[in-house]
């Protein structure tokens, strides 16, 4: 292979392989790769939502206090590269070729061993490692979990600490039924002796977790408990909270991404923060914690296209997602009607998910996109137990006549799949403003 794209071909030609949970193959590759997973400082993040906003929160904070900052995060919204990042710039194409040539004769001879062929994940989890440890060389990764935890690909590293976001019902079919299944495959990240930090809310997940904790002797710290933010103000997506720590100074911070799940992201990542500070020895300062926190961004969640007309893009595609968008739409833009843009994969279910919208001003047209598993615009509405609803199979001239009729006093939320708000900000930043059915 000698560009990125063939690269990027061959990658996406392991899809069929599918999910297959389980740390064996993992270990065969990295074994055979000297084990680059053994070079890194790995803060380890899992949890149903937020992880990518954490993620952005840490990094933001990292590189204010003069750190390099390597980033494992998906799904991509832009360009597969971005998956494997230091401070914020995607792996170059001549690293990706490189790192890609010495790991595909492994993955083929793995591929003819009892263990079979690693999975797509598995093998950017293994060309990630190898690139941060062989040429990026970070002085910290940040670690997105794919799914799950305990079998995830990424819980082959002892990290400083984990972090788990937030418990949800998301990749049942996989995870478990029940929210105690779930949260026992997140909570499979904590490791013996290492901390963790937790921004979970149900007291039945935070008992397992705890539980966990104590069996792994990992100092355990839990929002709500061990540590607090307090909502101070609120300006558009802008909001000001104030983060308080057991024994430790309260800070009061600004952050520019929108919603109470965000403070909550950010409250946790402030406790990690100060975590790695106080037991691992990195310089962060006040400065630092409060302008990264305020720079921080996330591309794709509640993030505005455009001010007038307002069009939000939010990759919300699970039931405590859409608790969340429904919470910010009310919190930030209580006067708005709201006018929402879905497009959903297969396996959700639309009644549930819009349960939160059931008391707002709120119509729907439902769309499709361009993806494998995507659900045709005619099921979701057929699902959707509500009233004011449409239904559009092109995704394009859904957007454009949405955007055409948007009215003063409405927003566009454009949400349901993070797969499908890609497709919506790729084409919106080559075209600019849709004018009408084939400007996107």
């Amino acid at each position: 292979m000698q560009t990125a794209d063939e690269v990027i071909e061959w990658i996406h030609s392991l899809l069929p392989f599918g999910i297959k949970p389980g740390l064996k193959r993992m270990e065969w590759l990295l074994q055979r790769l000297d084990h680059p997973e053994r070079e890194l400082a790995v803060v380890h993040i899992g949890g149903t939502n937020g992880k990518g906003s954490t993620v952005s929160f840490m990094r933001h904070v990292l590189e204010k206090a003069q750190y390099k900052v390597g980033t494992f995060t998906s799904p991509y919204l832009e360009c597969f590269e971005e998956r494997v990042s230091v401070n914020g710039q995607p792996i170059a194409g001549g690293d990706l070729v490189t790192c890609a040539n010495k790991l595909r004769p492994l993955v083929d001879e793995l591929a003819e061993t009892e263990l079979g062929s690693p999975t797509e994940f598995e093998v950017i989890t293994a060309l990630a490692f190898d690139y941060f440890a062989r040429i990026a060389k970070p002085d910290l990764v940040l670690l997105e979990v794919g799914l799950g935890g305990r079998l995830d690909s990424t819980n082959v590293v002892t990290p400083l600490l984990s972090i788990i976001t937030s418990i949800g019902y998301d990749h049942m079919h996989i995870l478990g039924d029940s929210l105690a299944d779930i949260t026992y495959e997140k909570a499979g990240i904590i490791k013996n002796g290492r901390p963790v930090i937790s921004g979970v809310s149900q007291p039945e997940a935070q008992a397992i977790i705890k539980r966990t904790a104590e069996e792994r002797q990992s100092e355990y710290e839990q929002l709500g408990s061990t540590f607090t933010q307090d909502l101070l103000s609120v300006k558009e997506e802008e909001q000001s909270f104030l983060f308080q720590r057991k024994n430790g100074k309260s800070l009061q911070v600004t952050i520019q991404m929108a919603g109470a799940h965000q403070r909550s992201n950010a409250a946790v990542a402030l406790a990690a923060l100060q975590k790695l500070h106080e037991q691992f020895d990195y310089s962060i300062s006040e400065q630092a914690l409060k302008e990264g926190l305020a720079q921080a961004k996330w591309n794709g969640r509640f993030e505005r296209l455009s001010d007038h007309p307002l069009v939000i893009v939010d990759g919300a595609h699970n039931k405590e997602g859409f608790e969340s968008l429904a919470e910010t739409l009310k919190q930030h833009y209580p006067q708005k009607r709201y006018k929402l843009l879905l497009a959903a994969t297969k396996e959700k279910d639309m009644k549930s998910l819009l349960t939160p919208f059931a008391g707002l001003d709120a119509a729907f047209t439902f769309t499709s996109f361009d993806f494998f598993r995507a659900a045709a615009a005619k099921a979701l509405y057929e699902q959707a137990e509500v009233t004011a609803k449409r239904y559009d199979e092109k995704w394009q001239r859904a957007v454009a006549d949405e955007v055409r009729q948007l009215e003063a006093d409405e927003l566009l939320l454009i949400c349901g799949s993070l797969y499908f708000v890609s497709a919506v900000r790729a084409a919106w930043k080559e075209t600019g403003f849709p004018a009408g059915e084939g400007s996107l």
